[in-house]
């Protein structure tokens, strides 16, 4: 393997351990759930994004392979950190916070947790067995 190879492929390990190491101290000194939030779905996606695009590099230019797992293993994970920190908020947000304690939207909805969904019209079909 090429010095430049080694560079890059550090390169991205270094940046990795930093994202993580940041995600993995915000966790431990944020206050509030809303706050530590921020730290494993940021920073701490991006460490291990890093490390599995040092991963794909090494197996590229390294090996003269392609690997897809780091791949996928990558796009899983940028799809679904962004979906389960949502979940996480809007959890929060009904256990600890009431409506009337949060800021006006300035839209036609409110906050998603708090709206009342549309009613259904449903359909119920007659009985024809006479019974």
């Amino acid at each position: 393997m090429s010095l430049i190879t080694e560079i890059v492929i550090s390169f991205f390990l270094i940046v990795a351990g930093i994202f993580g190491l940041v995600g993995s101290f915000g966790l431990l000194k944020l206050r509030d759930s809303m706050q530590r939030l921020h730290a494993p779905t940021k920073a701490t996606t991006l460490g291990v994004g890093g490390v599995l695009i040092a991963s794909m590099l090494y197996f590229l230019l390294g090996k003269g392979t392609l690997s897809f797992h780091e791949l996928l293993i990558t796009l899983f994970l940028f799809l679904t950190a962004p979906i389960t920190a949502n979940f996480i908020a809007k959890t929060f947000i009904t256990r600890n916070v009431r409506d009337h304690e949060l800021p006006e939207t300035g839209g036609n909805y409110g906050w998603a947790p708090y709206d009342d969904p549309p009613p259904q019209e449903v359909d119920i079909p007659e009985d024809k067995t006479g019974g």
